[in-house]
């Protein structure tokens, strides 16, 4: 198998940064998904990345000029659904799927709407984009880490989209065990992000304030415990190693939901925080701290 076209939908902050490596190396292989007043305004504006603007190819949904052999999907997880809808012409027989958004339930999601295609576990990580006035900033690209369940041996669709994605730059791994992959990324989301939400703590007062510390931590435990109900191979080794990795982040950086929070736009709290009170009910695995979090967020966007 080799991939050819790739498409990608939501063009936020992670979708620039991965958006412009791929329109440079493919140009007009390579498409953004976006239909109405949106694709207007890319087509006229373009997009502003680290101060410059570029003008990928810009596709409608329903358009049937693009057999994509790769969609991937980098919208947040309350666009998902709209998302799916927009891109369904450009899924064909042997499409596959690649999505990059937070949360555990995102694969089952895709999979309900496109049953017959290869969807791909995904993931960015360690990337410090962030969506300003003036367009997308970031300095660190990360890495994707995708594939299926258990990519010990890789399928010889992990090795197409990982070179296709290599080629433009891309950093990517297939790490063997996605499945942890995907919970030890969603157990830093539920930590970092939602204690930076209610706190408005950059990163470099995430483990620098004790209380935050503290909030980190616990937020995470609950997801090691809820990994533990479901034989998830998560311990609180993995979340000491994200704490000490908060060190190296840049201080100033903010998560994504922090920034959600600041632009005043709803937040993924409901596949963060609800997620995990969700799974505790099913598996009587107590979810105090995250409770509160949920709580208290779900209060915060009432006032915008």
């Amino acid at each position: 198998m080799k991939i050819k076209k790739a498409a990608l939908i939501g063009m936020g902050a992670i979708g620039t940064v991965y958006g412009k490596l791929l329109h440079d190396r493919y140009g007009a292989d390579f498409a953004v998904i976006a239909g109405g007043a949106r694709k207007e305004k890319l087509k006229a504006n373009g997009i502003r990345f680290n101060g410059n603007v570029f003008y990928p190819r810009v596709l409608s949904p329903g358009e049937q000029s693009f057999p994509a052999d790769l969609v991937i999907v980098s919208v947040k997880n309350d666009q998902l659904s709209k998302a799916l809808e927009d891109m369904r012409s450009f899924v064909g027989e042997g499409t596959v799927i690649l999505p990059l958004l937070n949360g555990v339930t995102v694969r089952d999601r895709i999979l309900s709407v496109f049953p017959d295609n290869r969807v791909f576990y995904g993931l960015s990580i360690y990337i410090d984009a962030v969506r300003t006035a003036d367009g997308v900033q970031n300095t660190v690209d990360g890495v994707i880490d995708f594939g299926d369940a258990d990519n010990t041996v890789p399928s010889p669709e992990v090795t197409a989209v990982k070179d296709f994605l290599a080629a433009a730059g891309i950093e990517c791994e297939a790490p063997s065990d996605m499945i942890r992959t995907v919970w030890k990324k969603w157990m830093l989301n539920v930590g970092c992000n939602q204690v930076s939400a209610i706190t408005g703590a950059p990163y470099g007062k995430m483990t620098g304030i004790e209380t935050n510390g503290i909030l980190f931590h616990e937020a995470m435990m609950e997801v090691v415990a809820l990994a533990k109900a479901l034989q998830i191979d998560l311990t609180e080794q993995d979340a000491l190693e994200y704490e000490n990795l908060m060190s190296t982040f840049s201080p100033l950086g903010k998560t994504s939901m922090l920034q959600d929070v600041e632009a005043k736009r709803r937040t993924e709290v409901d596949y963060f925080a609800g997620t995990v009170v969700e799974l505790g009910r099913k598996y009587q695995v107590p979810t105090p701290v995250n409770h509160v979090l949920y709580c208290i967020i779900k209060s915060m966007e009432q006032l915008y």
